[in-house]
């Protein structure tokens, strides 16, 4: 896992092949600011090398989801660590954990596609127009406006009506959790609600995120292939601890723009005034509930440390509306 305590961006504009160009890159260290910036300039001649080469690279390097899911490692504000454990502020200010091997799976809940009745009322208008024209007759016509209206909806209310006897996506999503723990009888996973759908910590060993098991594991429950690559590429597991912002509020956005870290030292007063509104209204919500533990297997130490830290941070059994 690799989360950086300092960062720099180097800008250099260089005749490339025959014309200018300007290259930026981003460096990194934990050491000191002076050695993120030599690795920044380090970046860039390599980049500059690489386009003379005729390789095509972008020529700056942008945000891109979960800060580290491609291209650059996390790059955002260290909050606290616990061992190996990193606990960062994301780019929409709110705190998320960052462990190399303790395994999180987020489980979002997705809905079938809605029926959609005007697509049907178009279909229908269409044939009801062709026919009114190959036959001459506005009797067509009008059967195909009054089926253009009334039977799309019709079908509607009954699609509705079937689908409330259907299972749901947080039931299915669920199904899917206990039947993998009941495949895998030596896994132990806690189950937490989200506002979005479930998170998931196992806690009977640790594992890497390259691990077969581990994909194995994200594919049975369908986790965001996002998240998924951001495990792979950053070699870490990532868990919210704090509410998301405009859950709770929030209607400014936290600084720099769109979070970029690291801030220029003019921002970083605005910015620590929005944190602390931020975190004083973060009291009243919690980030995920616990709902159930699958499995009976004596937890890892590591896992369990990790587990007490994040039920803590997320308040995830006090009595607190979901953020």
């Amino acid at each position: 896992m690799l989360v950086p305590r300092y960062w720099a961006e180097h800008r250099e504009e260089r005749r490339v092949r025959g014309r200018k160009v300007v290259v930026r890159r981003f460096g990194w260290s934990d050491e000191s600011e002076a050695a993120a910036r030599a690795h920044a300039q380090e970046r860039v001649n390599e980049a500059v090398s690489a386009l003379a080469a005729g390789e095509r690279l972008t020529r700056f390097e942008p945000k891109v989801p979960y800060n580290g899911a491609d291209g650059v490692p996390i790059r955002e504000e260290i909050v606290e660590s616990h061992g190996d454990v990193v606990i960062t502020r994301n780019a929409y200010g709110a705190r998320c954990m960052n462990t190399p091997d303790v395994l999180f799976a987020d489980v979002d809940l997705v809905s079938k596609e809605r029926f959609n009745p005007f697509r049907w009322m178009g279909i229908y208008l269409l044939a009801a127009g062709l026919a009114a024209y190959w036959f001459r007759s506005g009797a067509v016509l009008l059967a195909g406006l009054f089926l253009a209206f009334a039977l799309p909806f019709g079908l509607h209310l009954a699609l509705r009506a079937l689908g409330g006897r259907s299972k749901g996506p947080e039931k299915r999503a669920l199904e899917r959790i206990r039947a993998f723990a009941e495949a895998h009888p030596r896994w132990t996973l806690r189950v937490y609600r989200t506002p979005a759908g479930f998170r998931v910590l196992v806690t009977h060993r640790t594992f890497a995120p390259d691990d077969p098991e581990v994909g194995a594991f994200f594919e049975a429950l369908g986790t965001d292939p996002v998240y998924v690559r951001m495990c792979r590429n950053q070699r870490c597991f990532r868990a919210r601890l704090s509410p998301k912002p405009w859950r709770i509020g929030v209607k400014t956005h936290i600084l720099p723009v769109r979070g970029a870290w690291p801030a220029a030292p003019e921002v970083l007063p605005r910015r620590r005034a929005w944190v602390a509104d931020y975190e004083a209204r973060a009291r009243d919500f919690a980030a995920c509930r616990f709902v159930e533990e699958l499995g009976s297997a004596r937890p890892d130490p590591m896992a369990e440390a990790v587990r007490e830290l994040h039920d803590r941070a997320c308040r995830v059994h006090e009595d607190l509306p979901l953020a």
